[in-house]
């Protein structure tokens, strides 16, 4: 989350396309539906306004409307080359987002409100996200199950060591992003939270 200070880049963080938000992209961004639907362009590629409204139980016009504020901002466009007819497709423009804490304090309340909302539906996706796995484990096979984790740390750091080891896990994570593809690969979410807490909280 924050911007300062920056971590080296790695090769893989180096390829990948990052949308940093600022108040105006925040406040155009920060709305339930459109960052699922970025979400869905972004992990499963071009889509139209009907097939996102299909997959969310949304009417097309509902997802086509918050599609053109989504591109009004920035964060998607047309992807020619794609269906046929007056179908108009759309793809993101960016791999991922980085949100800079410091707009939780903003004094505008608008950017305030819309930051804290953003953060809000980040973690109720995370933990629906965890829900679905958890009641389908069983219908992975034992390799996966196995592969798996759900693990917590309780360590007593520093916000410069905490800064460093949140850097850490992510030059990790993303120095596997382009390793080649293996015959039984599946696309894997990673989730990573990192916040202090006062004793016996």
């Amino acid at each position: 989350m924050p911007e300062e200070p920056e971590a080296p880049e790695t090769p893989a963080e180096a390829e990948l396309q990052v949308r940093k938000l600022d108040a105006r992209s925040l406040r155009g961004l920060a709305h339930p539906l459109r960052m699922r639907m970025l979400a869905a362009l972004r992990h499963d590629g071009p889509a139209t306004a009907s097939r996102l409204a299909e997959q969310f139980g949304e009417s097309s016009g509902a997802t086509s409307y918050h599609l053109r504020q989504l591109a009004a901002h920035g964060f998607v466009e047309d992807a020619p080359g794609h269906g046929k007819g007056r179908e108009r497709w759309w793809k993101a423009t960016h791999d991922g987002t980085q949100f800079d804490e410091t707009l939780i304090y903003a004094t505008d309340p608008e950017t305030r409100s819309a930051a804290e909302a953003f953060l809000h539906e980040i973690m109720t996706i995370h933990a629906q996200e965890m829900n679905a796995w958890l009641g389908n484990a069983h219908t992975w096979p034992q390799e996966w199950r196995a592969a798996s984790d759900l693990s917590d740390f309780t360590l007593r750091l520093s916000p410069a060591q905490s800064h460093e080891l949140v850097n850490r896990m992510h030059e990790l994570v993303n120095s596997y992003r382009n390793l080649p593809a293996a015959d039984d690969a599946e696309t894997v979410r990673i989730h990573t939270h990192a916040f202090p807490r006062h004793s016996g909280e």
